[in-house]
């Protein structure tokens, strides 16, 4: 049975997206670059908040700081005819632990699962993508979810490569499992700390709008957007919206 699990999750993974125009000239250069310096700044100009942070996760609750969870990403690449385009594959993603240590992963695998079949009831004003009263979210967690502080170390990821600080949500396995061919074109982009789909869906539409909003921001991705969308995540962080 897990054999079988994980060869799904294998071919999940390696189901190809129909072909899409890449982003080319300057765009992907500068996006890193300016992706690389603003993460590192910030991780230092945020460290004492991060350094307590990680200190009231100690002291709330047995565990490590770090969550570290599986998710789908792709990575820009140029062949050798100087052809680009995108290699699907995951990575792990990290955040502040907000839940119990070890926690069961079962309950949240569910509520994707049915977000994804669109069988998630979103008319109810407490229902989002994100699990409401989740019974494993510590005292801090609460905090932090609230705030997206526990995104903050996703900002080493940014750094390594594997994110972006704007582009598509990285999602884990279980919910790559569920794609239908024409979902995978979301992929085509180095995931991101905020995006699209954050600032003006914030949870609060389905799975086909979400999919639809992030397919958008590949065909249309700039450096400009880019700068439009954190600009906008800043005061929808602050509000609080969408957050769990």
């Amino acid at each position: 049975m897990l054999r079988q699990r994980q060869e799904s999750r294998q071919r999940a993974i390696e189901v190809p997206a129909e072909p899409i125009a890449t982003r080319s000239g300057l765009y992907p250069t500068v996006k890193r670059w300016f992706d690389v310096a603003l993460a590192s700044a910030l991780l230092i100009v945020l460290s004492p908040l991060l350094t307590l942070v990680a200190l009231l996760i100690k002291l709330d609750s047995r565990g490590p700081v770090f969550f570290a969870q599986e998710r789908i990403g792709a990575r820009r690449r140029t062949g050798s005819a100087g052809a680009v385009d995108w290699k699907i594959e995951p990575f792990r993603v990290l955040k502040f632990r907000s839940m119990v240590n070890n926690a069961d992963q079962s309950l949240h695998e569910s509520h994707i699962r049915a977000f994804v079949s669109g069988t998630l009831d979103l008319d109810d004003e407490e229902t989002t993508i994100k699990l409401h009263d989740d019974p494993r979210i510590t005292r801090v967690g609460k905090w932090i979810r609230r705030t997206s502080i526990d995104e903050l170390p996703q900002l080493i990821n940014v750094v390594k490569g594997e994110m972006s600080l704007v582009g598509p949500r990285p999602v884990p396995v279980y919910e790559v499992e569920g794609y239908q061919p024409r979902h995978y074109e979301r992929l085509h982009a180095v995931p991101g700390i905020t995006g699209i789909w954050q600032v003006e869906g914030r949870g609060q539409v389905t799975f086909e709008e979400m999919v639809g909003m992030d397919i958008w921001y590949v065909r249309n991705a700039s450096f400009w957007l880019d700068l439009k969308i954190i600009a906008q995540t800043i005061p929808a962080v602050l509000r609080g919206e969408g957050a769990a």
